[in-house]
Formats: structure tokens, sequence, C-alpha cells
């Protein structure tokens, strides 16, 4: 593994979105939103954090941007608290622009939301839940990095996150019909299928860069003899930059847009692809803005599907894929769907050989992509790799006993390990678990 320890968090450049907003920001403005906040949309689950930590750190070696930063206490989660939230409580919404700035890049660029310190709190402190208040305040004052917020701009113009149009939406499924037809005569992509049992629903860079795992879902919905559709217009896309950006009122309204897309083709159920922050916008936040405390119709996660799959023998395997694998827990779909052991099952099925990362499951390590930090942008980048020694280690620990690929099964992670290995030099491959089982699967032969 190349050297761990090239970057500080010092390689860090200067964030428009940030310095912009905080230059419009008047001390009146930031004492309102704070006390507006804090005032509204907390509650008794607010106050008894506030009330119950009693600063023990132990929640500290559960960070990795503390282990990867040398321990620095204020990398710590309560450390994170401390020079965020807790001022602006003891103070009343009295503290100056710098201090938004500084909260603005801790709550965005120094925190992943990614839940492992709540684990390790001896009273189950939700920090992540804290540090989504400091980013609702940052969103509210106008102070988001811009790379975020131009996502959530696109999902409030486009309702999805990449600006795809609509036409290119659905050529783009054609195309790929067009190509998986030519493999197997007969394919369908289907669309506006009334009462289909299944909606398939991805993300918007499956269509924008990422195609053929548009193409590889195809082949193995037809495979299995699934009775599926996905929607032409609005809702097709289940990601939500917007719950990142603390823009609660456009997470919403995306979300809503996706339920109302299942219900207006009356479908089972949804069944998402390989992402974990999209699951964690429709299975835990988004929902529970819209006032459901579960999803209004059910929602599967890739992982799950797969596993029924295989498990009824709808998908057979050909030949299992004979490189050793080692395998990403994401946080969103492990720590807050428990998916870990319905993952191991797809690998034991499609795999000749795991080798574990340690810890794994849902004390797994974030990669510093799923709750946001990456969708920052390249002002952060030396930064977040600074924050990702220990999950280097980790894969690197893999690789020295074996590992040759790395699956993660979820788009901010895909992109967050891409980055840490090419960064540190691991030499790992990574796939999608769709990726794998299209590779090795029995497939309907060709006339």
């Amino acid at each position: 593994m190349a050297e761990t320890n090239k970057d500080t968090a010092k390689g860090e450049e200067l964030d428009e979105g940030i310095e912009v907003g905080v230059h419009r920001l008047t001390p009146e403005r930031i004492q309102t939103v704070i006390n507006s906040v804090l005032g509204a949309e907390t509650g008794a689950r607010f106050k008894a954090y506030i009330q119950t930590c009693i600063h023990c750190g132990l929640c500290s070696d559960a960070c990795h941007f503390y282990l990867s930063n040398d321990k620095d206490p204020r990398f710590s989660p309560v450390g994170k608290v401390k020079q965020t939230i807790w001022p602006m409580i003891e103070s009343k919404g009295r503290v100056d622009a710098d201090f938004i700035r500084r909260a603005a890049q801790i709550a965005h660029t120094e925190c992943n939301l990614c839940k492992r310190c709540v684990q390790y709190c001896p009273f189950g402190i939700d920090i992540a839940y804290m540090m989504s208040m400091v980013r609702r305040i940052i969103h509210k004052l106008g102070v988001t990095p811009l790379y975020l917020q131009d996502t959530a701009h696109s999902h409030a113009a486009t309702m999805n996150q990449m600006w795809v149009k609509g036409d290119e939406w659905i050529d783009t499924l054609q195309w790929q019909e067009d190509e998986a037809r030519e493999e197997i005569p007969g394919l369908r992509i289907p669309l506006e299928k009334e009462g289909a049992d299944i909606m398939y629903s991805v993300i918007a860079p499956e269509p924008k860069f990422q195609a053929q795992l548009i193409y590889q879902a195809a082949v193995i919905m037809h495979t299995a003899g699934v009775n599926w559709t996905m929607p032409a217009g609005m809702g097709w896309d289940n990601s939500d930059m917007a719950m990142f950006s603390g823009d609660n009122e456009i997470m919403g309204r995306v979300k809503r847009a996706h339920f109302d897309a299942a219900e207006r083709l009356k479908v089972k159920k949804i069944v998402m692809g390989e992402c974990g922050h999209a699951f964690r916008s429709v299975y835990d936040m988004g929902n529970r803005w819209l006032g459901w405390a579960m999803p209004p119709i059910p929602i599967v996660h890739a992982i799950e599907f797969y596993h029924d799959l295989l498990k009824t023998g709808r998908i057979r395997i050909a030949r299992k894929y004979d490189k050793p694998v080692t395998l990403h827990d994401p946080c969103n779909v492990v720590r807050g769907g428990g998916l870990h052991e319905m993952a191991r099952y797809v690998v034991s099925q499609i795999c000749e050989e795991l080798v574990e990362m340690h810890p794994n499951r849902e004390h797994n390590y974030c990669c510093a992509a799923g709750g946001g930090v990456i969708n920052c942008g390249p002002p952060y980048k030396n930064k977040r790799m600074a924050g990702n020694r220990v999950k280097a280690e980790q894969l690197f620990d893999a690789k020295s006993r074996g590992a040759q690929t790395l699956i993660a099964p979820c788009h901010n992670c895909h992109s967050g390990l891409h980055d840490i290995i090419h960064h540190y030099e691991i030499g790992l491959d990574i796939k999608f678990f769709g990726d794998i089982i299209y590779e090795c699967m029995e497939k309907p032969e060709s006339p």
C-alpha cells in the first residue's frame, strides 16, 4: 500500500458555496435560523441526547475520521458536537459567520452520518442525527457546499440528481433494451406496465454514466421471469441528495414522486438497485418526513432481491466467480437495514471464496461516501482520503489475505472505495453484485 498519511485536512480547497453563503450572513439571521430549527424541528429525542451525553469520549474510536487523523480529538464524534450544535444551544444562536463556516465543514466533510459511533455510545446517542440537524441549519442559512447543492438543485428542477431530461431517460432504456435483445431476443424493459409485481428503480448515475447496470438488471429480471416495470416519468430516480444537504422539503418532494409512481402503476413492491443512500432515503428519512413510519409501498433493496431469486432457484449460477472476493458492508443497508447476512448468502451462492474484512457487518468502517461527504466534491477529496486511512488499511489487509475483488453493493460506496483504492494503490477490482450475477448466471440460450 502506498504511503498512508501523505494528505492532511490542510489539503482542502476553497468552497464557493460555503464562502459566498458565509459572506451574506448577518448575526440576526444566524440567530433567527438556529433558534427556529432548534425550536420548531427538534423535540424530546434531541433534548434527551443533549442532556444525556456525559462527554465520556467512548464514541471516539468508532469514528474513522478520528482514527485516520491520528486520534485528533477534533475529529471525534463528541468533538464534532462540541464544535457545532452545543455552542449554538448554549449561546442561544449567538455565533458568528466564521463559526458557521467551520460548522458547515465539520457537518458536511468530517462526518458521514454513518452511525458507527451510535453503537459504541453507552447511551445510544445518535450523533449522526445531531449532525444532520447541523446540516439542516447550514442549509437554511444558505451555506451548503457547492457541489452538493448543485445536485440538490437538480432534484428540485428535474426530480433526479444528474439533470437527466425526460427524453434522455426513455432513450437510454430503449438503447439498453435494444442492446440486450441482441443477446436475448424477446427481452423487454417494460415501461408503465400497470399491475406489475415490481417497479424497478435506479439512481440517476445509471442512465447518465452506467447504463450497463440497467442492461444487466433487465437480463436478470427476464431470466428470473419477473413481472416488472419501470416508470416512464418522474419518480424513476430513487436517490436523494437533498437528504444530505438538509433540504427536507425537496427530499420530501422527491420521495413523494417516487411513491406516487409506484402507486400509479399499482405495483406490489419497489425493488431498488444497489444503492445505500437511496435505500436510507425511502426506508428511513424521506418516508418519515412525509409522515410514514415505514414506506407506504414495500421497498426491497437489491441485496434482498438477489437473495430471494437465488434462494428460490429463479436464478441459477452456471459457474461461480473464481477470484477471491471481499465484501464491503454499506452503512445504510447494514447498520441501517440489517442486510449483512443476506449479502453473505448471495456471496456464498455466486462466489468461490469470501475473504472477510475486519471489522465487518455492522461494525464495518465507513468509506466516507454513503453519507454525502463524497458529494461535496473535489475541494474535499484530499481531506476525504486522509480520513479514509483506516479504511485503506482494512482493504489492504483483505488484499494481503488473498482478496482480488471487492464487492460494494452501493453506488456511493463504489465511488468512495474506488477513490481509496486508487489513492492508496491497493490494487483491488470493484464490482456490484449485479456484475457478478450477470457474469456467472445461466441465461436463456439464443436461437
